[in-house]
């Protein structure tokens, strides 16, 4: 497990670092005004549907039944074939309407734009160029799941790595282009198609043959499909949550749009890192090991891979909250990015922190059931969590504005993690830590976030008069340092004391 997530995870953080450059060229040339806004607001709505169409159903449903079927020696060519055949045929009318209907879209997902708010012919514009982006990454997905399946997670990981480079290019030739905003939407139009080309090119030499997309219902397509039902009611509900942020954010003063992706790309950082790349990695594994019926295989895997988002994401989350208005400014605040923006951006990213453990286990807890092929129970948990999430966003934007998306979205994801862990639990899938160990992890995180909060005055104040401008980096370094070290000596302590309930990892 550990060689495999080391692999995507440092792919991942490759990706990741050249997606903060890319963020940090984007807000320097876009800001966070009108312009960003229209950027921003066209690239998430594809992303939008990626993640119901493109990764989270198709994965849930096509990976399990792939590897259950490889895993029994039963030709898969003809599933693969079939799966592909409709996801094309999906993806080329969701295409066709998103072309030929923009406006409409536009008006059902950001009803808070209208025709006659400026913001709205560059939206307009700027969704046509990036909508096909959505076909791409069908395919890489549908590739990538290939490749998954066989343990080869290397290109899948590096695919993400395209996007940036090509955005950052195409945003260092902006002057070639009527704004900064054009040149970003076609860098993600032509990242795709570079995607597409990475991935079928690592299935040709891992000797995956590329299949020929057809239509027809095998028995193995027949059971994808049951489970493709409820695995997009699934993704549904969690894009819900997310379209809910697009809509609310609407009606919010100019800018909160902006201030919302720069903390929740800094947010998404270890759940792709850790949270993203675990998921991927032990989906395949419950998948074949369900096949086989290894049940005490399945709470072994589960128990690690938990063990690993308790200890990895409690420092990280009292990182983000203490020190997460110096990150905003040390990333961030240069160009049309001011001080007001990164402030801004810090308070949402802090309210999102506070539920990043749940958040790093969903995708290792979700995976426990859809690598048996059971995608109807995580739905019925998630239609609850939605509820809740969208009622807290709708209750709190009007007074606390972004900051209240974010707080929904803790509260939403915390609730589905708490029903799913649950539910496991007394299922026997897997045995992971106790609520009183996750109390201790809290407990040791609060303290040490008092600390950082308390210290990092005086420390900027010692620091100052010696390192001038470097104080603030130094001081970060060395506070960072310090919440780790503490999370570490609290990991040992705890897994000494036999404090922790599951298999700790080997």
């Amino acid at each position: 497990m550990l060689r495999k997530l080391g692999i995507v995870s440092g792919l991942t953080l490759i990706s990741r670092v050249l997606g903060f450059l890319r963020d940090m060229v984007l807000a320097a040339a876009l800001g966070a005004g009108p312009v960003a806004d229209a950027f921003m607001l066209a690239f998430r709505l594809p992303n939008h549907f990626r993640a119901i169409l493109a990764e989270g159903a198709f994965n849930a449903a096509f990976l399990p039944t792939w590897a259950t079927a490889d895993a029994g020696g039963r030709d898969t060519s003809q599933l693969g074939a079939q799966v592909l055949g409709w996801l094309l045929l999906t993806n080329l009318m969701l295409l066709t309407l998103a072309l030929g209907a923009t406006g409409w879209v536009l008006a059902a997902l950001a009803p808070g734009l209208s025709a006659t708010d400026e913001t709205w012919p560059l939206a307009v514009t700027l969704t046509r160029i990036t909508f096909p982006y959505l076909l791409c990454m069908s395919l890489v997905s549908f590739l990538s799941a290939l490749l998954n399946g066989r343990d080869h997670f290397a290109a899948p990981a590096a695919a993400p790595i395209l996007l940036n480079l090509f955005m950052i290019g195409a945003l260092l030739l902006a002057a070639h282009f009527p704004t900064a905003a054009h040149a970003a939407a076609w860098g993600v139009m032509l990242s795709g198609v570079g995607q597409v080309a990475l991935v079928a090119l690592a299935c040709r030499r891992a000797a995956l043959p590329l299949p020929l997309p057809r239509l027809g219902l095998s028995a193995d397509t027949r059971l994808f499909f049951r489970r493709l039902g409820p695995a997009v009611l699934t993704s549904g509900a969690l894009q819900v949550a997310v379209f809910a942020d697009t809509i609310i954010v609407t009606f919010l003063p100019p800018g909160s749009l902006s201030h919302l992706y720069y903390a929740d790309r800094l947010y998404q950082l270890p759940i792709g890192l850790i949270g993203v790349a675990l998921g991927t990695v032990i989906l395949p594994d419950i998948g074949r090991r369900a096949g086989l019926g290894d049940e005490a295989g399945i709470r072994h895997v589960l128990d690690r891979a938990l063990f690993i988002c308790l200890a990895v994401g409690m420092p990280v989350a009292v990182i983000m909250v203490t020190l997460g208005d110096w990150t905003m400014r040390l990333l961030f605040m240069r160009g049309a990015f001011d001080l007001a923006a990164a402030d801004a951006a810090a308070a949402i990213l802090a309210a999102y922190a506070i539920g990043l453990v749940p958040a790093l286990a969903i995708r290792s807890l979700v995976a426990g059931f859809h690598g048996r092929g059971d995608t109807s129970t995580p739905l019925s948990m998630l239609v609850l969590a939605t509820a809740v999430n969208i009622a807290v966003k709708i209750s709190l934007a009007p007074s606390v504005g972004a900051v209240g998306l974010a707080l929904g979205t803790t509260v939403g994801i915390t609730v589905y993690a708490f029903l799913l862990w649950r539910t496991a639990r007394v299922r026997g899938v897997f045995k992971g830590p106790r609520l009183s160990d996750v109390g201790l992890f809290v407990a040791s995180g609060v303290a040490t976030g008092l600390l950082v909060l308390w210290s990092r005055g005086a420390l900027m104040v010692a620091l100052g008069p010696v390192l001038g401008q470097w104080s603030m980096p130094i001081a970060f370094i060395v506070l960072t340092f310090a919440v780790v070290a503490v999370q570490v000596a609290v990991i040992l302590f705890c897994r000494r004391a036999k404090v922790t309930g599951g298999t700790p990892p080997q």
